[in-house]
C-alpha cells in the first residue's frame, strides 16, 4: 500500500512538473482568429459600423491605416534578398493598424453609444486575445524590414500629417478582407482566394 501511495505520489509531482511545458507549448493562432473573423461578420460591420452612424460620416486616418489588399501587394514588391518582407511581417502591419483603426473610431464615439458598448469594445478584446496567442507564438523576434517599419512608425507619430477621410465601416472593411489573405491556413475551408486583388471598375 505504502508503495502504490509512493508511485502515485511520484506520478502526481511528474505531472505538475509538466504542466508548465504545456502551457508553454504553441497555442494555435485559428481558435482566437475564427472568433474575431465571426465578430466581423458582414452583417454586424453593417449594423454597428454603418447603419448607427450619419450618412457619409467619415473620420481622419493616417494613410498607412488604410490597409488594403494592393498594400499587400506592393509591399511584398518591394522585398529584396538582402531585406525579405516576410508574410509575419505583414501579420505584424495588419494587427497593429487594425487596433490603432479601431481606437481611432472609439475615440469619437460618446460613451453611450451602442456602437462603442455593443460592438467595437469587445471587438477590440478579442483582438488583444489573439494578440496576446500571437506573440506567444512568435518563436523568435526579428527587425521588421524597413518599408514596414516606417509604416509602422508614421500611424504612431502624432506629428505625422498624412491624413486621409474614411468610413468607420472601410476600416473593418479592410481588415476582414487582409485578414483572410494573411492567415489564410485557418480559412482553407472557404474556397475563395482572398489575396486577389479586385480589378478597378472603368468607366
Amino acid at each position: 500500500m505504502v508503495q502504490f501511495e509512493n508511485w502515485l505520489l511520484r506520478g502526481l509531482l511528474g505531472f505538475v512538473c509538466l504542466l508548465p511545458v504545456c502551457s508553454s507549448a504553441e497555442q494555435d493562432l485559428c481558435g482566437p482568429l475564427t472568433t474575431v473573423r465571426e465578430k466581423l461578420n458582414a452583417t454586424q460591420r453593417r449594423r454597428f459600423m454603418k447603419m448607427y452612424f450619419p450618412i457619409n460620416y467619415t473620420i481622419q486616418v493616417h494613410y498607412e491605416e488604410v490597409f488594403k489588399l494592393r498594400n499587400i501587394s506592393r509591399l511584398l514588391n518591394t522585398s529584396t534578398e538582402h531585406e525579405p518582407v516576410l508574410v509575419k511581417d505583414l501579420q505584424d502591419l495588419w494587427l497593429s493598424v487594425t487596433l490603432q483603426g479601431i481606437k481611432r473610431v472609439l475615440r469619437v464615439l460618446p460613451d453611450r453609444h451602442p456602437t462603442r458598448r455593443k460592438y467595437l469594445q469587445d471587438l477590440e478584446n478579442l483582438f488583444r486575445h489573439f494578440e496576446g496567442v500571437y506573440h506567444f507564438n512568435q518563436k523568435e523576434q526579428r527587425e521588421l524590414p524597413e518599408s514596414i517599419q516606417n509604416i509602422m512608425d508614421r500611424i504612431t507619430d502624432q506629428n505625422y500629417h498624412g491624413w486621409k477621410s474614411v468610413t468607420p465601416k472601410s476600416i473593418l472593411d479592410n481588415s476582414y478582407r487582409t485578414m483572410h489573405c494573411l492567415f489564410k491556413e485557418c480559412f482553407r475551408k472557404d474556397n475563395y482566394d482572398y489575396c486577389e486583388v479586385p480589378k478597378k471598375k472603368t468607366t
